[in-house]
């Protein structure tokens, strides 16, 4: 009987082959001590061949042409997977690169798998979290999130997994916040809106590259942040520049002031967050362009980060939710308000007039826009001072 035992190297193999051919001219009976050592040796010569003469991946293209010749597909049956016939032809002919939408259809559909698709062995197709919405990739595109891209918004929607992967790549060193896990690392002030989670992910990611292109000259100190600094940046709101000028004072201090529309289905007033060295980036979009809202916001953004920014968060908020707020929010709120306003101030002023405001607001050396702003939110007259909140004063000075 022969000895049979694993094959380590080539010689052994060769041994292997040669004795395998010798029984199999034998055609030994079957359940014979031959034909069981036949089949012994037939598996550990296929063993061997499979650790040391690995099978290529076939490529992607010969796969679909082997499925579609399998199950008797025309290219005209294929246009349900790439889209049109023109992609299907390209596609078919090395032209056209297969996006991940292509290859999930592929998969799911032809059965395919994602290694061939994606010719990498053990590959596996990302998570489906792309189902980006057709006015939010409008919007990035004219924007020009996507550097390079020349195409359609057609084109942007079928290679959106790509292009947004690229988009979130520009810069190296940027915290990173996958689209599923969104939900879980940001702080919302709670609203019930229907808020696009891709499209603030987005939108949170241009932040963090714009702030990563700034150039801050003085570092960050964790604590500067308080009422007194608060009142005193405030005080800039005075001059028609206050805005520009506020941004100076923070840059001043290590903290990033970037302005960044919002996309479409973010509800974003503004959001604090950190840089990949760990200074604070105040983001505005300016979604209501008034002297008041941008003062605010500010304040509250900065009031996160004097009271609850601990690197571990970001804190996204729609200053428009009527709904009720948490305490971390209501403590924003009060912060900023304070820092304004002092409390003290408010509960004496009788605000009936324009020149009531103006008086205010020289007492306090604040814009007239603060103090008619507050008195129309605490009203709830949103009729009034209409003049004085500084409409379409801002954005301009951000060249937006």
């Amino acid at each position: 009987m022969m000895h049979l035992k694993i094959i380590k190297n080539e010689a052994e193999h060769q041994q292997a082959l040669e004795a395998l051919l010798t029984l199999m001219d034998g055609n030994p009976a079957e359940n014979s001590d031959e034909a069981d050592q036949l089949d012994v040796l037939s598996l550990l010569i296929e063993r061997y061949e499979e650790k040391n003469f690995p099978v290529d991946l076939p490529g992607p293209i010969e796969a679909i042409r082997y499925r579609m010749e399998q199950q008797g597909l025309t290219q005209k049956d294929m246009v349900p997977y790439f889209g049109s016939a023109a992609r299907v032809s390209e596609v078919l002919n090395g032209k056209r690169q297969l996006s991940v939408n292509m290859m999930r259809q592929l998969n799911k559909k032809l059965g395919i798998p994602a290694e061939v698709l994606l010719h990498e062995a053990g590959a596996e197709l990302p998570v489906a979290t792309d189902k980006w919405d057709q006015t939010v990739l409008k919007a990035m595109l004219e924007r020009n999130y996507f550097d390079g891209f020349g195409g359609q918004l057609s084109e942007l929607k079928e290679y959106a997994v790509e292009w947004t992967k690229r988009f979130a790549d520009l810069v190296p060193g940027i915290p990173q916040t996958e689209p599923v896990l969104l939900r879980t690392t940001a702080h919302q002030r709670s609203n019930n809106k229907q808020v696009d989670e891709l499209a603030l992910w987005a939108w949170q990611t241009r932040v963090q590259q714009k702030a990563a292109a700034e150039s801050l000259a003085n570092p960050y100190q964790p604590g500067v942040i308080n009422l007194d600094f608060m009142r005193r940046l405030a005080g800039e709101s005075w001059a028609e520049s206050g805005p520009i000028r506020a941004r100076e004072l923070l840059n001043h201090h290590g903290i990033h002031l970037i302005v960044e529309p919002h996309l479409p289905k973010t509800y974003l007033d503004g959001a604090v967050m950190l840089d990949a060295s760990g200074r604070p980036i105040i983001a505005l979009t300016l979604r209501h362009d008034r002297v008041d809202n941008f003062w605010f916001t500010l304040m509250h953004e900065l009031a996160h980060v004097a009271l609850h920014l601990d690197g571990t968060k970001v804190f996204i908020d729609d200053l428009d939710s009527n709904n009720e707020v948490d305490s971390v929010e209501s403590e924003a709120d009060a912060l900023a308000s304070e820092a304004l306003i002092p409390a003290e101030e408010w509960t004496r002023a009788l605000i009936l007039v324009e020149t009531d405001i103006f008086d205010l607001a020289r007492n306090l050396h604040i814009a007239p826009a603060i103090v008619a702003g507050r008195q129309r939110k605490e009203s709830g007259n949103y009729r009034k001072f209409t003049k004085l909140i500084g409409k379409d004063q801002v954005r301009c000075q951000f060249h937006i």
